[in-house]
């Protein structure tokens, strides 16, 4: 079984859907009756191969790409993947033969998908991630009006489409409510991402955010309210922002602003393979996001044995049940959220019973049940190909 893989972000490359795809083709690369070409982006001005065993090879396409943002996909950036991806895909078809092709993102990658359809009557399934359906960014708002025609029909003439939610799920339908939509849930690596308590300052009550992106979409700026509304009666708060991106600027800004430079923290971007220490170290997790598909830090958090502070978005209210095993706030609440910290603050029992119960939902979800899906979708779309 032979796969073509499209994913423009691949780790160092990109935030959740780039963890994703690199934890899931480490999970193919144990099985050696699968071999794939994900084809993905350089961060510099060459072409690269890259191995992980003997069956998946990653071809890595020079689109240009800004290392100082390796966060922020451009849509110049996405342009050119797309076409460049197009050119290349053609050059492995021809030396190559595929089962199907697999895309994360409807657009831009399933829109190759499509075209390869066509031209060489390969099936394909389609990904869904969260920014590539229609209502989930207020970035791409108007992009989402012009474009939605297209991802109808990417997604009708695929053989699958797969959400990571059933959050996500129900926005799609909202596109095409006739559309048959699958579900596969993100997967937690729970030997690298485990409970380190001793890892916790004793002077310190450090707040996490997880490794992702720094947009308006994350809504980090209320967890920043939040710390203000507390830091006064509660010093030992440290608010800790892992990652980068095109709100960083503003968010630093909005922290000199509240004068809380020795209480809030910007990390940078940390390689996936360090994150673990950022989440061991910290008493709670925090995503305070106006829109999730699943989120990869939450199940970090969760199985790093934190309790968590979330807004009802995407997959939330699948994993969260409010009061039980962390707290749900409504959006844009600095409020809300600094009533929460409170409580955490005030109760390390609590803290200590909800780690424990995240821990427990953690070790039940894994990569390697999330690839043996999707190897089980491929399965059924060669039989259906071959009948």
């Amino acid at each position: 079984m032979r796969i073509l893989f499209f994913n423009y972000e691949y780790p160092p490359l990109g935030g959740g859907a780039a963890n994703a795809t690199a934890y899931i083709l480490k999970e193919y690369s144990q099985n050696l009756d699968l071999t794939v070409d994900l084809i993905t982006t350089s961060i510099d001005s060459d072409y690269h191969l890259e191995k992980l065993g003997n069956n998946i090879f990653i071809h890595r396409l020079p689109i240009g790409k800004n290392k100082n943002n390796l966060h922020f996909q451009s849509q110049k950036d996405i342009l050119i993947y797309t076409w460049k991806a197009l050119f290349f895909s053609r050059q492995l078809i021809l030396k190559n033969q595929y089962d199907l092709t697999h895309s994360f993102f409807t657009v831009p990658c399933g829109m190759i998908s499509l075209i390869i359809k066509w031209r060489y009557k390969i099936p394909y399934l389609v990904s869904l991630r969260g920014s590539d359906v229609p209502g989930y960014s207020e970035r791409f708002s108007f992009l989402y009006k012009i474009i939605k025609p297209l991802i109808r029909l990417i997604w009708k003439n695929s053989r699958a489409v797969i959400a990571n939610s059933a959050g996500l799920k129900e926005l799609a339908l909202k596109t095409n409510p006739r559309q048959k939509i699958g579900i596969i849930y993100n997967g937690v690596d729970t030997s690298d991402f485990t409970p380190r308590p001793a890892s916790r300052p004793n002077d310190k009550f450090i707040i996490t955010t997880g490794a992702s992106r720094l947009t308006a979409r994350k809504g980090i700026r209320y967890a920043i309210e939040a710390v203000k509304k507390l830091s006064s009666v509660y010093p030992e708060l440290h608010l800790k922002i892992m990652g980068e991106g095109n709100q960083k600027e503003n968010l630093e800004n909005l922290v000199k602003k509240l004068e809380l430079e020795n209480n809030v923290k910007f990390l940078g971007r940390i390689p996936r393979e360090k994150t673990a220490a950022y989440y061991q170290e910290a008493s709670v997790f925090i995503l305070p996001s106006f829109n999730e598909g699943m989120s990869n830090a939450l199940l970090e958090a969760l199985a790093s044995g934190l309790p968590v502070i979330v807004t009802d978005v995407g997959g939330t209210r699948e994993l969260i049940t409010e009061g039980k095993n962390g707290f749900i706030v409504p959006l844009r609440d600095a409020d809300a959220i600094a009533s929460a910290l409170k409580k955490l603050l005030k109760n390390p029992e609590l803290r200590e019973k909800i780690g424990a119960q995240n821990r427990q939902t953690a070790e039940k979800i894994s990569w390697r049940k999330v690839s043996e899906e999707y190897i089980q979708i491929y399965k059924n779309i060669i039989l259906q190909r071959h009948k």
